[in-house]
């Protein structure tokens, strides 16, 4: 008899998958030893499951099952984006559901948090453990100018021929420039079976939704009650740092880090401090 074969913990090596639920095909990713609860990760707007930093799923998956999916529409699943962030919380329980699981841990960045959260509201016995960076509540002040930020910084990166998260994710002083480009670099690692980007319809679809989140009526979020970690930078210009600071405290008994100088994707800045920090968190 053959000794079993190690799990694969390196996101770069993962193989594409693909499940059929409801008519859609959802593109998916997994790595780590299987059993257990399973870590879905809940990516940010226009993200593909290329998107993920291996600095950051790598550890985790040293010791847990992780799942990254593509959002309905996006990269490697059929249909059409959804227009509102509720829609894509049915999508991901649908996906979820697929797979036959019951109970998650979720990792979540950006508009993948807001789409998470209406996951819980729907769902509230689902998930176990939350991890919300870089993101912020339903009807969160100033959530809806991220339009304008997003559509400026995009000019800005096609002008200066540099990848937009650059601009998004990263301060623009010394520091932040050398973080934006070591993560666009580490995004690359995966050479073989990668996404096709996000088709700019389908980006516009997802804005104008994040958009609608931040202009409607806030969620009850005193029924989250479970163990949840927050974390941003200190100079979020996508989602307001502030925001940050709201969900923790609208979060009983939930954890906050701020990390400094840095911007909507301290966490990748500081995967160094930050990957540690969330695999403790995570531990079953």
């Amino acid at each position: 008899m053959n000794a079993r074969q190690p799990a694969n913990t390196s996101y770069a090596k993962a193989p594409n998958q693909t499940l059929t639920t409801g008519g859609t095909s959802f593109a998916y990713r997994e790595l780590g030893p299987k059993g257990g609860v399973p870590v879905v990760f809940f990516v940010h707007l226009a993200g593909t499951l290329d998107n993920w930093d291996p600095r950051i799923v790598d550890p985790i998956a040293q010791n847990r099952h992780v799942i990254a999916f593509d959002n309905v529409g996006v990269g490697g699943s059929s249909g059409t984006v959804p227009a509102t962030l509720e829609e894509a919380a049915d999508d991901a329980f649908r996906f979820i559901s697929a797979l036959g699981y019951t109970t998650i841990d979720v990792f979540s960045f950006s508009m993948g948090g807001m789409i998470a959260q209406d996951l819980i509201v729907k769902h509230p016995g689902l998930v176990r453990k939350l991890v919300l960076t870089g993101t912020g509540p339903r009807g969160g002040t100033d959530m809806d100018k991220v339009v304008g930020v997003t559509y400026y910084d995009t000019l800005r990166a096609t002008l200066t021929r540099s990848d937009p998260k650059e601009f998004l994710f990263f301060n623009r002083d010394a520091v932040g420039k050398r973080a934006g480009k070591a993560f666009i670099e580490r995004l690359r690692e995966r050479t073989a079976g990668r996404d096709a980007p996000m088709r700019l319809k389908g980006f516009q679809t997802q804005l104008r939704a994040i958009q609608r989140f931040g202009r409607s009526a806030p969620s009850d979020l005193s029924a989250f009650t479970m163990p949840t970690l927050i974390a941003n930078g200190d100079n979020d210009r996508m989602v307001p740092s502030t925001l940050s600071h709201d969900l923790h405290r609208r979060i009983d008994g939930s954890e906050l880090i701020i990390y400094p100088n840095s911007g909507h994707g301290g966490i990748f800045q500081y995967h160094e401090d930050f990957a540690p920090r969330v695999v403790e968190f995570l531990q079953p």
